[in-house]
């Protein structure tokens, strides 16, 4: 029995799965102490559900437990990280690398340390979505302290080469930062490996709790630094102060705990769904296009421009099941995705591309449908549109003079 709307939007939370919940809810009841609390058993259960969740946070990073921050998500993660280190590197230069395609809680913060001085290089993509690692090394100059690079894109799926920016990165001294948002518990992501020194999570992407997530600070091989900030307290090593969020750093460990157990049956599940919508898609409509690098791209995200169609009519078209046009955090804005915009994909594509995200908990049954549904709108659609028509007869749209009355 299929359940509507149908959910397909897992790059913009995912539902906490249950148990991560039956985790969670002993710390709103019988345990809820604070785990700062060191002078009695309250205080005890929560501190050892935080040192549980460290444990499980850096299991599936390859990280030490000493080297998880907790915070309230990616957004604080990635302020923390991108503003700690410059403020603690500044003496040593003010340069910063980024790409054009990061998320707001990354470009914002550098357009912030922008207007203090800082400056900061954005690196352009190619069509696919990608930073080549022959690309970075040649932004890099003496004064560089810190590079912040998403591993996998929000909208379009894209997987930067971590690894071989990690690897620069450690040959120039300059502090690595990755927003690991999308990435972690999808694919597989290795802090020593990869060369990583700070790392953002958020734990409702990975079907955990939402204001919960952690930021991966580097201990040793280089020991890394970042300056607070807030203060108050001195919770998480100085780093965070606040009292911590008990059950929901407990559904951040266990939703961690599920991810690296499940990852490989995750994967396959995710890859076999998207596989169907594909071949659907694509056998079945054309002037079509997938946005995003067809291999190098997270398992569950799906984003299609429908040339012809306008995105919002298609997305009322398709209402009983829920996508995205565009990156969850900005698409209250009618702007166009500045990540396809960054990838040179062309103004009327831009606002035809649809993103599906595909997660732990969609069925065979619900993909089908929403191919059935998508493909009916679609032509319905362009049944409508004098361009598609034009096109089918041979017109180059490009060559047409258009006169305004």
């Amino acid at each position: 029995m299929l359940k509507f709307p149908i959910y397909l939007d897992n790059h913009a939370t995912t539902p906490v799965d249950p148990r991560v919940l039956d985790a969670m809810l002993p710390y709103f009841k019988e345990k809820f102490g604070n785990a700062a609390s060191r002078n009695h058993p309250y205080g005890w259960e929560a501190e050892e559900a935080v040192s549980m969740a460290r444990e499980q946070c850096a299991n599936l990073i390859h990280a030490d437990p000493k080297e998880i921050v907790f915070t309230s998500g990616s957004t604080e993660s990635n302020n923390l990280a991108i503003k700690g280190a410059a403020e603690m590197y500044k003496e040593k230069g003010k340069h910063i690398i980024t790409a054009n395609t990061e998320h707001k809680a990354v470009l914002d913060p550098c357009k912030h340390l922008e207007a203090l001085g800082f400056d900061v290089t954005y690196l352009p993509v190619d069509k696919m979505g990608r930073v080549s690692a022959e690309q970075f090394a040649e932004a890099v100059r003496p004064d560089t302290i810190l590079a912040s690079l998403m591993f996998a894109n929000n909208e379009v799926g894209t997987i930067h080469p971590i690894a071989e920016i990690g690897k620069i990165c450690k040959e120039k001294n300059i502090i690595f930062h990755t927003d690991a948002t999308q990435a972690t518990g999808k694919v597989p992501v290795d802090v020593q490996s990869m060369g990583i020194d700070l790392l953002s999570v958020s734990a409702h992407k990975m079907y955990g709790p939402k204001g919960a997530g952690f930021l991966y600070v580097r201990r040793k091989g280089p020991r890394v630094r970042i300056a607070p900030i807030f203060d108050g307290g001195g919770h998480e090593r100085g780093m965070r102060s606040g009292t911590l969020n008990v059950p929901g750093v407990a559904g951040l460990g266990k939703a961690c705990e599920i991810c690296k157990n499940e990852m490989s049956k995750d994967r396959a599940h995710a890859l076999a769904l998207r596989k169907i919508m594909h071949d659907r898609f694509f056998n079945e409509l054309d002037f079509i296009s997938l946005n995003g690098h067809p291999e190098h791209r997270l398992p569950g995200n799906f984003n299609v421009s429908f040339a012809y169609v306008e995105g919002e009519a298609l997305m009322m078209g398709i209402k009983e099941i829920a996508v995205s046009s565009g990156s969850a955090c900005t698409s209250a804005s009618l702007e166009p995705s500045h990540v396809l915009r960054a990838m040179g994909v062309g103004e009327d594509a831009v606002h035809t591309s649809i993103r599906y995200g595909i997660g732990r908990f969609n069925t065979v049954e619900e993909v089908t449908y929403a191919a059935n549904k998508t493909i009916e709108a679609v032509r319905r659609l362009r049944e409508m549109s004098p361009l598609y028509e034009m096109v089918k007869d041979g017109v180059d749209l490009a060559s047409v003079k258009w006169t305004s009355h």
